[in-house]
């Protein structure tokens, strides 16, 4: 499908881009809906992913909210393109799930043992399973040693046949989960997962949505072989159109040239898995310098710090901040890519805003 008629440009691209993933503050249920994924990550600096994506999208938002009001809402814990929270529908969708690991006797042996006492308990801590079971130590994925009844607990989950409850102090807790009496359609149920994909990183040049598409071979193993055709659909389903010699996919129906996608007055820091600055690649193409996650990077290798937040003003992502909180004081270190940040009035207000906002935000932390 080819939309617009008048040639996109790059300007109405990134334009588009910014207005339509930072929507107007919601409910934290609805924004979690209207995004269709949010990505989890464990580390606070000064708070966690999931929470900094919220913050701008949801009404009075405060660090925590997620987890706090977790069990009360619609929602998932579990892996999609990555790990993160998604619509319980959304998530249905992918289950029930077969690991690419095949399970030997004993690990059913011990999954049947657990699944008996979870159904018995309700809901359990890792703590609790691994004081009943003595499962003992296991070497984890980066070479470490973990308790073994958390990566058991992981693996049933992952399988589906546990759901996370909720979080004890960060811990996740774990509940049986229902398997749904009605199974999904493979070929429908890659369809609806791909429109998640391209609702929340649209617009999506065309490698980044067959990559996203790969990706899906974490959450729906079990369909890995349909990815080809789904991408197939997709770029069909989809409006289009090239931007620079890439083409763009967008959900049909939108249009990125439409006026109605002016930027505002507002500076915004954002989380490093922000929907709109996640594709490295469009990020460098929409405005014109890399940015790197390196929280992982050796801090004598690190360009702009540990967990340097994307700076956005306007629709232009000018810069970018490392903030942290010294006995209860917000610090913020900015740096710009033209080295010194915009003399305008304007966007002067707009950063104390920000920052007051980005205060209020943490006051539960």
């Amino acid at each position: 499908m080819r939309c617009p008629e008048v040639p996109l440009t790059l300007d109405a691209l990134r334009r588009y881009a910014v207005a339509r993933t930072l929507f107007a503050p919601t409910t934290l249920g609805r924004a979690i809906t209207k995004l269709g994924f949010v990505q989890a990550d464990p580390i606070r600096a000064p708070a966690r992913a999931q929470d900094l994506t919220l913050r701008h999208r949801v009404k009075g938002y405060r660090a925590g909210d997620l987890e706090r009001r977790y069990s009360a809402l619609n929602i998932e814990e579990d892996f999609f393109v990555n790990y993160g929270f998604l619509p319980r529908a959304t998530q249905a969708l992918m289950h029930p799930r077969t690991s690419r690991t095949e399970l030997t006797a004993a690990r059913r042996t011990q999954m049947d043992a657990v699944l008996s006492y979870v159904q018995e308990r309700g809901v359990v801590h890792p703590r609790e399973v691994d004081a009943h079971f003595a499962h003992g130590k296991s070497r984890n994925w980066f070479g470490g040693s973990s308790n073994a009844s958390t990566q058991l607990l992981d693996d049933m989950h992952y399988r589906g046949l546990l759901r996370i409850a909720g979080r004890v102090s960060g811990v996740r807790t774990y509940a049986e989960q229902v398997t749904p009496e009605e199974l999904p359609d493979p070929h429908k149920a890659m369809d609806l997962l791909v429109d998640v994909i391209a609702h929340k990183y649209a617009p999506l040049s065309e490698r980044s949505l067959g990559e996203l598409i790969s990706h899906l071979r974490g959450g729906a193993p079990q369909w890995a072989h349909l990815r080809r055709e789904a991408l197939a659909r997709a770029k069909v389903r989809l409006a289009s159109d090239p931007v620079d010699g890439q083409t763009y996919y967008w959900p049909a129906g939108e249009n990125p040239a439409s006026k109605r996608y002016a930027p505002t007055e507002a500076v915004r820091l954002l989380a490093p898995f922000d929907p709109l600055v996640w594709d490295r690649r469009r990020f460098e193409h929409l405005w014109g310098w890399a940015y790197r996650f390196e929280a992982y990077t050796p801090a004598p290798k690190r360009v702009r710090g540990y967990y340097a937040l994307p700076l956005l003003w306007r629709e232009q992502v000018i810069g970018w901040g490392n903030a942290t909180v010294v006995d209860g004081a917000l610090q913020v270190d900015l740096g710009y890519v033209a080295g010194k940040p915009p003399r305008e009035t304007a966007y002067q207000t707009a950063l104390a805003d920000e920052l007051d906002c980005l205060r209020a935000f943490l006051q539960s932390v």
